[in-house]
């Protein structure tokens, strides 16, 4: 279960590039209220901490373009945006209110090879990031999480540095050209394969301070 201390300890530390999969519920389109991040407030959503886990950890390389609101990544309301893809994908199943973050922090690209190109050439920025990454869980303070990576890249840098302490798993890139009810049947072949326990987070560990 996630409590309001570990929550606005997330959103404090690492809101600008992280957010939790939950979303407003769509309305006329397919891509409606996806940027609508009112329902990471109390007030509003009361049943907000009961939606969120800690044992699903979701993936992404980087961002394409600058966060300017707290949990607004993987939120986003622009129309060329595809974010809605993973609202359909994960409604209504286990794996919805998972944690979701880069593996690269606050590094803009567009072109995923190119991002794959620079790691090559600083070893020490991919080592940097995934120390942040480990931060990111031990705050969550799950024991063992199941991380799931959005597209190969982001796999391979995970496994890469993480594979030999977590579960990880890798689904479609939500950017692909597919249907979205075609990313919900790609999605959930993958995902229903993991153990994830149905309902919050599971093997919660003390904090190391």
């Amino acid at each position: 279960m996630i409590t309001s201390e570990i929550f606005n300890e997330i959103k404090a530390r690492f809101g600008h590039y992280a957010s939790w999969a939950i979303w407003a519920k769509e309305d006329i389109t397919a891509k409606s209220n996806i940027g609508d991040l009112s329902i990471f407030e109390e007030k509003t959503n009361p049943t907000l901490f009961d939606s969120l886990r800690s044992d699903v950890i979701y993936l992404g390389l980087n961002i394409s373009r600058p966060i300017e609101r707290q949990l607004g990544n993987f939120h986003d309301p622009r129309p060329m945006a595809t974010d809605f893809k993973i609202r359909h994908a994960l409604q209504d199943t286990i794996y919805w209110g998972g944690y979701m973050t880069d593996i690269i922090k606050d590094f803009e690209e567009k072109v995923s090879g190119n991002m794959m190109r620079f790691l090559k050439t600083d070893s020490k920025f991919e080592k940097d990031n995934i120390e942040i990454l480990r931060l990111e869980i031990e705050v969550l303070r799950c024991e063992d999480p199941l991380i799931v990576a959005f597209g190969r890249d982001a796999e391979l840098i995970a496994r890469k540095n993480l594979g030999k302490e977590f579960r990880i798993c890798r689904i479609p890139h939500y950017a692909n050209y597919s249907s979205k009810r075609k990313y919900r049947e790609e999605v959930l072949d993958v995902l229903f394969k993991q153990k994830v326990e149905p309902t919050g987070a599971v093997n919660v560990a003390p904090r190391s301070d």
